[in-house]
Parts: structure tokens; sequence; C-alpha cells
């Protein structure tokens, strides 16, 4: 197996004199695909380049693990690891947590809050001619003015305050592909700013490069967004309903000296670009360097699992998932799919059991519009919300037919659904087009790929606050749990339905927190997982707790921001 090296001594061992890039994570390295700084590793390497990753670098003392590797060729590349550090870090009531799942042993303290900014900042001190690039969902979610919930306040682009020389956001394997190409060419990182899928700065006032075919919008500047509540609504909302159409178009942020540049993203990726990924040669373990410092939780979640689309148009206003894969669905095909099964099924410890085969919501696999040219002048935050467009297929044939295909495989005793499913494209209440194929799809669903207990996210029962979360009514879930209840009996099942739901979500107040829980306790329900809302950055959730208003309608929204009003609405879920 050939592994990346990540110290002197292992780069010695591969016959490096020097990287051409070298990757710093917030993570523990984990050679998979579901892992991004992996992803990123992998596809830069295929493209013939040299990478070296320094995972989760001590940045208290001499800083040794930034300088042990030297200078690379082309470039350093930053990411805080798969999660944000601050999520990572802290509780929705700001108090931090004491373990780590991205951490051999499940440690907590292996990185520092706003990792990102924390390590370019050093290597910008340290080596400051080498061009720095930086992402991951960290990155990708602050590429514009934003919310920070830890700080209460506006803050700039990432690009500001961490000196980064180019970001590139959402998933990057095909932008970073492009970077490499034009490196490899002779081109300077520090040039390029018409790579599709990258922000970066320049002096305010400086003519911006060309880029054919693509229409400007100029953001309200960072000094009026700070000085008005309704000029950064205007910000978010521009710049959500950019992220969520497929019409080019260039954001730019004025701050201070600097503009921000927003560059459009790539189109969806194609099956086959998909599938490339994870042809890639991973060694789907956790490096070397990690045999004797414990298990890595986050690992021993996923490593069972396969990933089979990406993105999702479901575009909860909580949900960051939208602004970072993106609203339109890529698919990976059956075959690739099937390839990456057998290859788990020879993995050490496997059983027999997939832990999910899903996505980031389970049941949007191979779902597009139809008619394209719709899809192009369309700028919806979602496909479903506030009701089904008319124009998606929403047909849960293939996946059905994909479920069974791997079922089928030798060596595969089950594959649970782990992912989140939206029963509201099942319900022909909700979605018009649902059928037979759908009505089929619930019942495999169910008999065949739950591990016992089948959990879906309603979020709450109050149609106010759902239609801010743009979430479907609760009736819906209602009729799911008929549904649900009448294919356990009649297979003979003794499953559960588990509904999960969220607190302190703006609009919910103490008054409805006690109905929806007045309404679970009619049902005989009692739910086990409660998630506290956390405001993370740029999703609509998290412009409505700042502002006080929804940025879309202006209409005011109440929200809780007290941790004691928090804690309490969070406590009716647990009352007896």
């Amino acid at each position: 197996m050939k592994w990346f090296p990540t110290s002197k001594k292992e780069m010695e061992a591969a016959g490096w004199e020097r990287p051409d890039v070298i990757l710093f994570t917030g993570d523990a390295f984990i050679d998979h695909p579901s892992f991004g700084a992996a992803v990123i590793a992998r596809v830069i390497e295929s493209t013939g380049m040299r990478v070296a990753v320094v995972p989760q670098p001590n940045w208290r003392d001499d800083l040794r693990d930034f300088t042990k590797l030297g200078e690379p060729r082309y470039f350093f590349a930053v990411t805080a690891g798969n999660m944000d550090s601050m999520v990572n870090h802290y509780t929705a009531a700001r108090r931090l947590r004491s373990d780590d799942a991205y951490t051999p042993g499940g440690v907590a303290g292996f990185r520092p809050d706003y990792a990102t900014v924390v390590y370019t900042r050093i290597l910008k001190k340290l080596f400051p001619s080498a061009p720095v690039l930086i992402g991951g969902i960290e990155a990708s979610m602050r590429r514009l003015m934003h919310y920070d919930y830890w700080k209460d306040r506006l803050e700039p682009s990432i690009l500001v305050s961490s000196g980064a020389d180019l970001l590139i956001y959402g998933m990057a394997e095909r932008a970073v592909v492009q970077l490499a190409g034009r490196l490899l060419a002779g081109e300077r990182l520090e040039e390029i700013h018409d790579l599709p899928q990258s922000a970066f700065t320049i002096l305010s006032g400086t003519a911006l490069p060309p880029l054919p075919g693509t229409k400007d919008k100029a953001l309200r500047s960072c000094h009026e967004a700070l000085a008005s509540r309704k000029a950064y609504a205007e910000n978010f909302v521009v710049f959500e309903k950019t992220s969520n159409s497929m019409k080019p178009v260039r954001l730019t942020e004025q701050c201070g000296d600097v503009t921000v540049v927003v560059n459009p993203p790539l189109p969806p990726a194609t099956e086959a670009e998909a599938d490339s990924v994870y042809d890639l040669p991973f060694n789907y373990a956790p490096h070397p360097r990690y045999e004797k410092k414990g298990a890595i939780p986050a690992w021993e979640m996923i490593k069972f699992s396969v990933n089979i689309h990406r993105g999702c148009f479901g575009g909860c206003s909580f949900c960051a998932i939208a602004a970072h894969q993106g609203k339109f669905i890529s698919s990976r095909s059956e075959a690739s799919v099937m390839r990456e099964v057998e290859k788990i099924s020879r993995m050490d410890g496997f059983k027999g059991y997939l832990s999910d085969l899903g996505g980031p919501s389970a049941n949007m696999y191979r779902m597009a519009g139809r008619d394209r040219e719709r899809c192009m002048k369309c700028g919806r935050p979602s496909c479903i919300w506030p009701s089904v467009c008319d124009n998606l297929e929403t047909s849960h044939r293939d996946l059905t037919e994909l479920y069974r295909k791997v079922t089928s495989l030798p060596g595969i005793r089950k594959a649970f659904i782990g992912s989140g499913v939206r029963y509201d494209l099942l319900m022909k209440e909700y979605n018009k087009a649902a059928g037979n194929a759908e009505e089929q799809y619930l019942r495999e669903l169910i008999v065949h790929h739950t591990s016992g207990r089948l959990k879906v996210a309603p979020e709450h029962t109050d149609d106010e606050v759902l239609y801010l979360m743009r979430k479907s009514s609760f009736r819906h879930f209602r009729k799911l749990r008929e549904k649900f209840m009448a294919i356990v009996k009649s297979n003979g099942l003794r499953y559960e339905l588990i509904p999960y739901f969220i607190s302190a979500h703006p609009g919910t107040s103490l008054k409805k927190m006690e109905a929806l829980a007045r309404e679970l306790s009619d049902l005989g329900m009692h739910p086990e997982q409660v998630q506290d809302f956390t405001p993370t950055p740029m999703t609509l959730a998290t412009a409505m707790f700042y502002l006080g208003f929804d940025p879309y309608t202006g209409k005011k929204v109440y929200v809780a921001r007290d941790i004691a009003e928090k804690r309490r609405q969070k406590g009716y879920f647990f009352r007896k």
C-alpha cells in the first residue's frame, strides 16, 4: 500500500527531496473517500504531483510540524478537516466539548479554534513567499462576510482573516485538478484569478480580471453590512440565490482596502467524473502512524459505509450542504458503487453489514430536472419547498434497484440506510409524482434496510417554524407513521420509528416547544435525539438568528439567543 508521507523520515524513504504540495489538516489522516483531505491529496497525486500530508500539526510549540517538510514546490494546502473547527469544539451552548471524533482515541485539543486561519497565518509567517490554498467546509462557508456565532459578530471573508492566496469552495476535486494542471504548465497560483469555484482578493479599485460569459454582481460592502442589517440581508439573499443557480455569476464584496472575488462554481459533476474520484487508490484505512494511538471514532463510524451521491436539493434553512456541495445531485454509476462495496467486503473486520448506502439525503440518487433549460433559469434554494418542482424527476426506481443489487453481492448480508430520508418525497399528498415506485421504495427501506429503527427528521410540529426551516408540514410525518406501522405489522416486524427534532431554531418559542412536546406525547413517542440549534456560517437560519428577521421577506422572526432559554426549550423533550 502506498501512503502519503507525513514526516521527513517517510519522505526520505519515498526518495523525495521536496514535495510538490504539502497538505495541512485538522483531522487525523484517514485515506478514505469520506474524508476530504484524503480525496484532495489523491486527486492532486493523480495529476503527477507529489503530495505530503501534515495531520493535526502542533500550533502551540516551536512550530516544528510546520517546518519539518520544508517548503513545497508549488503550494501549501490547508483544511480544518471534515468539520468546521468551531462546531467540532463547542456545543450550541458554547461549552467546550470533551471529545473529538476525528482524533485517535477521540481525544480533544489536537486542533485550534478557527484552524484554517491559525494554520494559514503560521505558514504565511514562516514561508512568506509560498502560496497557500485553503478549502474544506470551514473555508467554504466563510468565503464571504458571515455571522460568527462564537464571536457574536459579523466577520469578513476567511481570505481576509487568514491571508490565504486562494480559496476553493465546495467539493473541490475538479477545480483542484484544473489548478494543478495550470501550475504544472508554468502559471503561478497567486496570479490565477479565473479558476472556477475559487475565491481570492484583489486591491479595492483594481479592475476585475476578464471572465467571459459571466455576469458580475457587487454585494454591499463589508462597511455597509456592518452598519446596516438590511444591507447584510440583501447580501445573504444574493449569495444564496447565486449559490443555487446554474447561471454563472461572479460575486464581489469590498472589505476596506481589498475586495473579495468569488468565481462561479463548476457545473454538477457527471457520473463519470463522480466515479473517477472513487477509482483513486485509497487505502481505506487510517495512516499507519496511528496504529498504537487508539481508534478514531469517525473512522469506526463510516468505514463500512458507501456514499452513492452528492448534493442536496432540500434547501433546509439550517443546513450548509447546498451551499457547500451544491443543490444539484451528482450520482455515481451502479458499477462504481458495486466496485466499492466489493472492496469493503474484503476489509478486515467486515462481517457482511454495510452501515450506510446513502448521501447527504439518502433518497435523492439520480434525481434531476427533466428540462435542464428550466433549471438554468431557476434560482430557487430548494427544489422541493414550498412545493415539489414539477420539473424534478423524483422516481425512486433506480435507487430501489441499486439497493437490491448491492445486497445480492456475495458477502453482503444487509445494507443499512443510515443517511436521513426525505420521507415527504414518498408522500403523494406532498409529491404529486409519487406513485408505485415510491411505495416500493418505502417497503424496501423498512423491511430490508432498517436495523429495527427507522430514523427520520420532521424537525418540528409547528407549521410556522417548519416554514422557516423550509421543511414540509408535520402531517406528512403522521402519514409516514401510518404507512410505517402498516408495513411492519404486515411483515411481522417489531420496528420503531425514531423522529429527530431541533430546539431553539429561529421562530421557535417556549410555547411552541411545549406544543411540540404535547403532540409527541399524544402520539406516544419519545424522541431520543434532540439537536439544539447551532448557528453555523452562511445558512439562512443563521442569517435569521443574527438579523432577527427573514432576509427574504423582512418579516420579524423570534430568536432564542439566551443560553438559559435554549436549555429550557431543549428540556421540553425530556419532561415526563
